[in-house]
């Protein structure tokens, strides 16, 4: 089984050769304006314009979904619902969604298996979303590593 191969970089330029998936945490309200997003936004475009359009045509993102925006000729992005609305609610509870991320994360496997594509990430639902990586890391882990995924998160 593979590992999670740790770097210091930037996301938004991942290493290696061959087809890659950049996967992050979008929320399901349609709020695109800070955290990892304003870098993708500052590299490319589309992430931002489909996850927008994904909202108004639907309304309310389901958790768990994910689309995939085809940046580059081999660089896709998957923006991952795995965040509900923005804020803590009244009773603490952070907005992440463990289980809408490994969710998210098994339709990113399939991508990746389809496309022999590596996955980078930054550290996936710790900031905005007020996720502990050490749970984040058990479903990159089922998710991703037990089907031999190479998986390589960034530190910025």
């Amino acid at each position: 089984m593979k590992e999670i191969h740790y770097v210091k970089g930037d996301a938004t330029a991942p290493i290696g050769t061959g087809n890659k998936i950049i996967a992050h945490i979008c929320n399901d309200i349609g709020a695109w304006g800070k955290g990892f997003v304003m870098a993708l936004s500052k590299k490319w475009e589309s992430p931002e314009s489909a996850y927008r359009s994904w909202f108004e045509k639907e309304g309310i993102l389901n958790l768990g979904d994910t689309q995939f925006v085809q940046v580059e000729d081999a660089i896709w992005i998957a923006n991952m619902i795995g965040q509900h609305k923005i804020r803590k609610a009244k009773d603490g509870t952070a907005p992440i969604r463990y289980e809408a991320v490994e969710k998210a994360l098994h339709q990113v496997a399939e991508k990746s298996l389809a496309l022999e594509a590596s996955i980078h990430m930054p550290r996936i639902g710790t900031g905005l979303a007020g996720g502990k990586w050490e749970e984040i890391e058990v479903l990159i882990t089922r998710a991703l590593l037990e089907k031999d995924i190479q998986t390589i998160v960034y530190d910025l």
